[in-house]
């Protein structure tokens, strides 16, 4: 099992170390994947997983900590601080600090001492030698039941969502009424979702979404929706009972967890995607069953 997480521990690794050498950088998310060999909304997921927090937290909090450091072992102002850990204004950076240490700046730099001691609350992983570093990868067992399946590349008419995800039912709602109205809902068609956005890094109003359905032939389509093939190939599948609101948790296990142990690569050019099998209102959203397939090789 260790060795092989090993890989993926390495990788993520060099990631931490460069987030902290470049603290004072822009940090692009992209530039942070490609390091990394994933593709962005993979390496999203797989970083929030494994680091148990998501990338934007862990950057603000890594800055916060080095600030932290500084009030600590340096006469800078807490305004020169503020400015330098990218915030707009002391009163900002104030309150975020307040929110992490849970004590002011000014009385976090007359108490600091005690802070900062090992073991104490205020435990910080920023170190000023930007090689070292306290991060601890999360190792807990991954809990998810996951099956590796084969499957065809699969026919879809879709309609592409701009928004929050806790919106897209009004996708749903005019792919599946047209479908309906048109024959095209049987039995065996199977509804998929394609997420290509992480909302912890995505503004609401930019992310990305497909409502599909499948079809088992090419077919003419009102001009917002359109037709796309979703890939086939070897998809490892985990299943989540139970309301949308929680399956957040089981990306988290299926990308953080089971990826990393499974010996198994993460195939960037296929989307992972949902296949809802009892969805609301046929079900009470209690007893909801969403399948997430992730491609792999």
């Amino acid at each position: 099992m260790s060795e092989l997480l090993q890989p993926y521990n390495e990788r993520m690794m060099e990631v931490l170390l460069y987030i902290q050498r470049n603290l004072d950088g822009d940090l692009f998310p992209e530039t942070l994947a490609e390091q990394a060999c994933f593709s962005v909304v993979h390496f999203h997921r797989i970083f929030k997983g494994m680091i148990g927090e998501s990338l934007k937290e862990h950057v603000r909090r890594l800055r916060l900590e080095r600030s932290a450091y500084r009030l600590c072992y340096t006469e800078s102002s807490v305004i020169d601080i503020a400015l330098d850990a990218g915030f707009e204004s002391p009163e900002t950076f104030s309150r975020a600090f307040k929110k992490r240490f849970l004590i002011s700046p000014s009385d976090f730099r007359n108490n600091s001492r005690a802070m900062l001691a090992p073991g104490g609350e205020g435990k910080i992983n920023y170190h000023p030698n930007p090689s070292i570093a306290e991060f601890e990868l999360d190792k807990t067992p991954h809990t998810c039941k996951v099956d590796i399946r084969i499957r065809e590349e699969t026919q879809v008419v879709f309609i592409r969502h701009l928004g929050p995800y806790f919106e897209v039912q009004i996708a749903w709602e005019k792919i599946c009424g047209w479908g309906h109205d048109n024959g095209f809902l049987g039995a065996k068609t199977e509804f998929l979702g394609l997420s290509y956005d992480d909302p912890d890094i995505t503004p609401g109003e930019k992310i990305r979404y497909d409502a599909c359905f499948s079809v088992t032939e090419e077919v003419k389509t009102p001009p917002e929706m359109g037709m796309q093939i979703i890939p086939g190939g070897k998809f490892a599948v985990t299943t989540h009972y139970g309301s949308y609101e929680g399956i957040h948790a089981a990306y988290r296990e299926l990308y953080g967890k089971w990826l990393p142990s499974s010996g198994y690569q993460l195939k960037n050019s296929v989307p992972t995607f949902e296949k809802y099998i009892k969805v609301p209102p046929d079900v009470p959203p209690e007893e909801a069953v969403t399948e997430i397939w992730m491609a792999i090789y």
